[in-house]
């Protein structure tokens, strides 16, 4: 057995790798760039996991989900892995232990959002790291052509020159052929090489209905198929709508959305992953870092803004392998409604100053300060003070975010967090001294491990009932015990978080690449045209459509989805519908002709010729011209 299979199974208990895995593995391991195309589920962090701990060192992986880095640093600590994490919301103390801990203990990851790349903290202890791998997640955030792409992204080709002998992973499940060449570029991959896996996904089935009850087709889905589901909605109020719709009807269903504490946020997703909910319904917010495999159903109850984000939020179901459903549920408003989301999209240069000047005025930042700085940030509470809309101001900010002025962490709340910063002996002394406190630190330290070396999160809940007092008291116990510097206490943040990559400028000196975002609107209306386009679409299987869209052209059809199933209606077996269809279209393609010529000119079943040709009228793939004669028509 080889030494990453004893890896994966130690800590694992899997005795083999899932398919591409180990190539990805080995890849790395003769030292070559890897970039690794694997579908939603495909199991894409086993592969750097496995690779780090085999070999001394740490692995950095650069993320730009703070969920994500929560939940792999949580789940890599409870298999006693050392795992650490620096992202928005940390204070510098935080970044310098744990920046300290990776470099003077035996840790074996390192998570880090692109932005803290350029932190002074990590630039300094980069020098004395053994690193033995860079991991880029979601690594389509590098490229302009990704649908989600981050400027600080193209900050870690940087890295690359102070450590060229590491050797760089970057992963993804959502890359055109176009990204998939840009990544490599990017990262500067000393010769290319694509390590991929099919991103068809046999278990899962795609359906789009049209319909303009809505609800009503949903309430026929959830109660239809059992099992856990997500049901994704475009706005925060129709998440509660739709929940307590579902509630009413003695559904065990939630709503969760980026508005709601972080508290809160964790007790509904805690209560979906084990199954006492089993509807969430919610934004797109939920789903990022949760890897829960029994997923059955995932409906989509507004058109997603490209096929990049449907794939990955569908692919949420039925990681599992056993079948699932993928259903988007569509109405002739929609197209309206996406369109003007487009319009919006895209504000006024003047507009997005605006709200730059007014977020600045409303942090209270002068000219020539903040740079590196985060500041919590209620957008709601801005808007209202600002009286600038909320959609303007989001948008505008994703304008700033795209020209590297600052970035906007919507899922950075935080639960809070304590590290003793006395030594053991003192401590005794202090309890000693001050015995009114002396029962609340042994009950800390009954309650949480590693508390003496690394910041620890607590929840200030729980330890007002273990203690059976109210949590008021509890966080003004942890602030006495801060006043007397024997801990640092840092209370949760319930709000997003704007990070300043730059300090505050003045107006003129602010300058937009307009070419750049013009391409950039160009590229995300040529997505959202794609996504009409297979909302609209009823003649292509739907697993070939999407597949497509990411190059992958010579698959089967799925057989299950919704325009095969009306396929299968015609009692014909795929082989004998594809190759009827085939000899038509060559047929009427060289020259149109009469419907009983076109018959006659295929050697099969009349009956089943003529249902292949109604089906190909229904689905607007054939016509009759002005002669009467069958004609093809050319998409």
């Amino acid at each position: 057995m080889s030494k990453y299979r004893e890896i994966l199974l130690k800590y694992w208990g899997y005795d083999k790798f899932r398919d591409l895995q180990e190539e990805i593995v080995e890849s790395v391991a003769a030292g070559k760039d890897t970039l690794g195309l694997m579908p939603t589920g495909g199991g894409k962090s086993i592969t750097f996991q496995v690779y780090s701990l085999a070999n001394p060192g740490v692995c950095l992986v650069i993320t730009p989900l703070i969920a994500l880095m929560k939940d792999q640093v949580e789940n890599l600590q409870k298999r006693k892995i050392k795992a650490a994490a620096i992202y928005s919301g940390m204070t510098k103390s935080e970044i310098e232990v744990a920046l300290n801990n990776v470099c003077n203990g035996d840790y074996k990851f390192l998570y880090l959002s692109p932005e803290r790349l350029k932190n002074f903290y990590f630039q300094e202890r980069l020098k004395s790291m053994t690193v033995n791998l860079i991991t880029v997640d979601e690594a389509h955030c590098i490229s302009q052509w990704g649908y989600d792409f981050r400027p600080s992204y193209l900050e870690i080709a940087g890295i690359r020159e102070q450590i060229p002998d590491v050797p760089i992973l970057a992963l993804t499940a959502t890359a055109t052929p176009k990204v998939v060449v840009d990544i490599q570029e990017k990262l500067c991959f000393k010769e290319k090489n694509v390590l991929q896996k099919s991103f068809e996904r046999k278990n899962l089935v795609y359906y789009v209905v049209n319909t303009e009850d809505k609800v009503k087709q949903l309430f026929k889905l959830i109660t239809k198929v059992d099992g856990s589901s997500i049901v994704y909605v475009r706005n925060r109020r129709k998440t509660k709508e739709y929940a307590l719709l579902m509630q009413k009807y003695h559904i065990p269903a939630d709503y969760y959305h980026a508005g709601l504490d972080s508290k809160t946020r964790a007790e509904k997703q805690n209560a979906w992953q084990k199954g006492t909910i089993r509807i969430m319904v919610c934004t797109n917010a939920f789903g990022m870092g949760i890897d829960k495999p029994d997923v059955r159903l995932v409906v989509h109850m507004d058109l997603p803004d490209s096929p990049e984000a449907y794939f990955q939020e569908a692919g949420r179901a039925g990681r599992d392998g056993k079948k699932a459903w993928a259903f988007l549920v569509t109405n002739a408003s929609d197209k309206v409604q996406i369109k003007k989301n487009m319009t919006t999209a895209f504000p006024e240069l003047k507009k997005v100053l605006e709200v730059y000047n007014a977020i600045c005025n409303y942090l209270g930042i002068t000219y020539g300060a903040a740079k590196d700085a985060e500041f919590p940030f209620d957008i709601f509470d801005f808007a209202k003070n600002f009286k600038i809309d909320v959609l303007s101001t989001y948008n505008s900010l994703k304008i700033l975010e795209s020209t590297g002025l600052i970035s906007y962490s919507e899922d950075a709340n935080s639960t809070s967090r304590i590290l003793f910063i006395v030594n053991r002996e003192d401590l005794y002394r202090f309890q000693v001294e001050n015995a009114n406190l002396d029962n609340f630190i042994k009950m800390l330290l009954r309650t949480y491990t590693g508390i003496f070396n690394d910041y620890i999160n607590i929840s200030e809940d729980y330890l007002a009932k273990k203690a059976g007092v109210s949590t008021e008291t509890i966080i003004n116990l942890l602030k006495v015990l801060a006043q007397y510097k024997i801990i640092q206490y840092i209370p949760r943040i319930n709000k997003p978080l704007i990070h300043f990559i730059s300090e505050r400028l003045e107006e003129k000196a602010i300058l937009f690449n307009k070419k750049d975002l013009d391409s950039q609107k160009e590229r995300t209306l040529d997505r959202l045209e794609a996504m009409l386009s297979y909302a609209e679409s009823t003649n292509k299987c739907r697993s070939q459509q999407l597949l497509a869209y990411f190059g992958e052209t010579e698959v089967e059809r799925c057989g299950s989805c919704d325009v095969c199933s009306r396929r299968n209606e015609l009692s014909l077996n795929k082989y004998e519908f594809d190759l009827i269809l085939s000899e038509i279209k060559n047929i009427v393609n060289l020259e149109p002709c009469l419907l009983n010529d076109l018959v006659d000119k295929i050697d099969s079943d009349e009956s089943k010729i003529i249902k292949v040709i109604q089906w190909l009228f229904e689905n607007k793939k054939l016509r009759y011209n002005e002669e009467q004669k069958l004609q093809w028509i050319k998409e």
